[in-house]
């Protein structure tokens, strides 16, 4: 069935929509905070030492939306809980998906009681490294992959399903029909160079086209995820179909090409002002309704969105 809230992220798009900054890498770099190899930030929800930590860093996000006045979306900490990694950690048998679905539930209803229009999507990342085309899931391994996952988000409760961060058509065909056979509303995230390709060498518009053509339901709308905002710009300025049909940008500080992003020690982090105004101005130059952070982004990131935003 789907939901009320999950439509209102997609149809009001209109007016702006704003969604969180970093989750995974700011707490995969806190220095008290484990991160597991398999599951990355997914078990902190099971440990107390480490819960509240998690949603606070979800908190403060809200915290910026709503005090704004902006609709805001909320994702699960679930970019690595899939059946296959949890079954690999010392987690193996938890829920994950619905544990991070309650906490973040749980925080959104905290803004939801403040007045604020909050938004519950359940995300899903790649199978293997995001920037590695090479380690994509064929359309039907994805399906088999990933359905398990979507189908535990679903049941959780989510206003929405979106999968982040994909770096090969092949995988976001399987996920597509996967997160469609959930009846709720999904988005599909990619990862774009400046030529208007994915990763795998795709141009974009051939990506969308692809899996609307074969997608039943398609998805509600695409975005582009862990990229810089001028990343994103070029690859719209050469992607008529995404114009209209890729609705948001969750960008990275980091102007750097993917090759040179994987694996580095350190973050690149940018100013907050100037970074929220090439994000805004992006989002206004393609219409995107949909803005907030990926890597190397914080509260002040966000904020600086926020402002723009609002005014």
């Amino acid at each position: 069935m789907t939901s009320a809230l999950g439509s209102t992220v997609i149809d009001l798009l209109a007016q702006p929509v704003l969604a969180e900054g970093s989750v995974y890498e700011r707490l995969r770099r806190h220095p008290e905070v484990p991160f597991d190899a398999h599951v990355g930030t997914g078990a902190l929800v099971l440990d107390d030492r480490y819960r509240d930590v998690l949603a606070d860093v979800h908190r403060g996000y809200l915290a910026i939306g709503t005090g704004h006045g902006l609709p805001m979306l909320l994702q699960t900490d679930t970019w690595r809980a899939t059946g296959a990694r949890i079954a690999a950690s010392a987690w193996r048998g938890a829920d994950l998906n619905r544990a991070n679905a309650d906490l973040v539930r749980l925080v959104a209803d905290e803004g939801r009681s403040a007045g604020g229009t909050v938004v519950v999507g359940g995300l899903l990342g790649p199978a293997g490294d995001a920037y590695l085309p090479g380690d994509a899931l064929s359309r039907d391994d994805a399906r088999r992959y990933h359905a398990a996952q979507a189908e535990a988000l679903a049941a959780a409760g989510v206003d929405l399903l979106l999968c982040a961060t994909l770096p090969a058509l092949s995988e976001a065909m399987g996920l597509a029909a996967v997160l469609g056979s959930t009846g709720l509303p999904y988005l599909i995230g990619f990862v774009v160079r400046p030529t208007g390709r994915l990763l795998d060498g795709t141009p974009l518009d051939e990506a969308i086209i692809a899996i609307d053509e074969a997608a039943d339901p398609q998805p509600r709308a695409y975005f582009l995820n862990c990229v810089h905002p001028r990343v994103a710009a070029a690859a719209l300025a050469v992607s008529p179909a995404g114009r209209g049909r890729v609705i948001g940008l969750l960008a990275n500080t980091s102007a750097r090409d993917p090759d040179e992003l994987d694996g580095l020690a350190e973050l690149e982090v940018a100013e907050p002002g100037p970074f929220g105004a090439e994000v805004v101005a992006v989002g206004r130059q393609y219409g995107l309704g949909l803005l907030g952070g990926c890597c190397g982004t914080g509260d002040a990131h966000i904020a600086a969105i926020a402002r723009l935003l609002a005014s």
